[in-house]
């Protein structure tokens, strides 16, 4: 059964503390990123290797591994954001419609043995990437197609919420 699509903005998170995960962005500095990716890894890792990791909890929420696998795309997509703010002015980059990923991938279908070895992959690239930011590029801009401004730190802030966030919603 398809998921009902979440349509909020949740750029608020930037500004306020998120009260389901207890997300703080303010707490979010250039030199925590890649380690607060880092050590996410090996939870991830151990919420695909539970036993129910394709039960959905009810149906109109993902199953842990369909988190999983939307993390693992999180990472891929933040690694090209990130890249492309730093390699030009006012970056711009479109809308992404989770949902549609998800079943054009089949989040549902997927192996987790290979969702684990994908993600642990796809974080350390983009931990890597983040570790490998100058100082003076933390301020450079981007812009999302809903008109969303971010700098390169704020893009952290916004993308490390969604990776606890998910966490939080598995129990990981």
């Amino acid at each position: 059964m398809p998921i009902i699509p979440d349509e909020k903005d949740w750029t608020w998170v930037l500004s306020r503390p998120c009260p389901e995960c207890s997300f703080d962005a303010s707490t979010v500095t250039p030199v925590t990123v890649a380690g607060s990716v880092a050590n996410m890894l090996p939870r991830w890792r151990a919420v695909l290797r539970r036993p129910e990791v394709t039960e959905r909890p009810d149906a109109n929420t993902w199953s842990a591994l369909e988190y999983a696998c939307h993390v693992r795309d999180v990472f891929a997509l933040f690694d090209q954001r990130l890249n492309l703010m730093l390699g030009s002015e006012d970056a711009r980059f479109e809308n992404w419609d989770q949902d549609r990923t998800a079943v054009e991938k089949d989040y549902a279908g997927a192996d987790p043995a290979v969702v684990s070895a994908e993600l642990t992959a796809e974080g350390e690239q983009i931990a890597a990437s983040f570790a490998g930011v100058r100082e003076e590029d933390w301020v450079r801009t981007g812009l999302r197609g809903n008109g969303s401004k971010f700098t390169v730190l704020t893009l952290s802030q916004y993308f490390l919420h969604d990776v606890v966030h998910h966490l939080h919603d598995v129990d990981g």
